[in-house]
């Protein structure tokens, strides 16, 4: 356990590169509850989501949080000799599965990612193909693709995004100047993809649109009310997508939340999205 015994600090390791990930007790009196493996927003440590675990553990679930490569406690920390980009975090979320698979064994098994998060848990899902997971929710996921900001605001995130990615191919990795904590150059690079094309690169040779569009995993999408980066227009492209997955899309607002939200700090306030993940889970169908 950790110093507060919260949860179990475990580690996978996957070519090379360590991923930290973090496993919370059952719900008391619950030894068959539904699994819920969550992967963490662009820089966001494991840890920040303590409030929503707590609140996933509250509404009857299991939880398990992975660290993000090179951010938390996974390897390797980014520099100049890190060429890891989408490929490599995709296959991190098949790797944390499979280390939770003596645990899953006789429970539902649902992805639960927020944003850059969200991307990799789908995109492993979609890319990977045969894998044993029930359900997936996406929590302020998107495309940060310019067109589809509301207004003139996508002529700003066009630059933005390319600057960074410029900056991260100059330096040989991105800093992290106010945006996102260090990250390989290799993400940034595919991520400004996303935000420059609206679509997703091809993953080690595989066709990741085509793969998406053919996805049949149930997926719950919901997108956060003043969510500075990825506004509800951003969910619905990447919504756009999911040609063949049953889709129940969903806005959390600060209403339903009871306090005022943004990209991160709906994990403060998410008792009821966390109630809304446990229905998701408890109605998704036999595998």
């Amino acid at each position: 356990m950790d110093a507060t015994g919260e949860y179990r600090q475990e580690f996978v390791e996957v070519d090379g590169a360590r991923v930290g990930l973090q496993v919370y007790p059952d719900p008391d009196g619950v030894t068959d509850a539904p699994l819920v493996l969550i992967t963490p927003a662009m820089g966001v440590r494991a840890r920040y989501y303590r409030p929503f675990t707590a609140a996933l553990r509250a509404a009857g679930l299991a939880v398990a949080v992975a660290d993000l490569r090179g951010t938390g406690e996974s390897t390797p920390k980014p520099s100049r000799d890190c060429r890891y980009g989408y490929p490599e975090l995709a296959a991190d979320v098949g790797a944390a599965l499979a280390a939770l698979k003596t645990r899953r064994d006789g429970r539902r098994t649902l992805l639960l990612g927020h944003s850059l998060g969200g991307q990799a848990a789908l995109l492993h899902l979609a890319v990977h193909g045969d894998h044993d997971v029930d359900g997936l929710a996406l929590v302020a996921v998107g495309v940060p693709w310019w067109r589809s900001y509301p207004g003139l605001r996508g002529y700003g995130v066009l630059p933005y995004t390319q600057g960074i990615a410029a900056t991260a191919r100059l330096l040989g990795v991105w800093p992290g100047w106010g945006f996102g904590g260090r990250q390989a150059r290799g993400v940034i690079r595919d991520w400004a993809h996303t935000a420059r094309t609206g679509r997703f690169p091809h993953l080690d040779g595989v066709d990741a649109e085509a793969a998406v569009r053919a996805l049949r995993t149930p997926v719950l999408a919901v997108s956060v009310d003043d969510d500075q980066y990825t506004p509800h227009e951003t969910v619905d492209h990447l919504c756009a997508k999911l040609a063949a997955a049953p889709l129940v899309r969903e806005r959390y607002t600060a209403a339903q939340a009871g306090a005022r939200m943004d990209h991160f700090t709906w994990v403060r306030a998410s008792a009821p999205l966390a109630a809304r993940v446990a229905r998701f889970a408890a109605d998704l169908p036999a595998r």
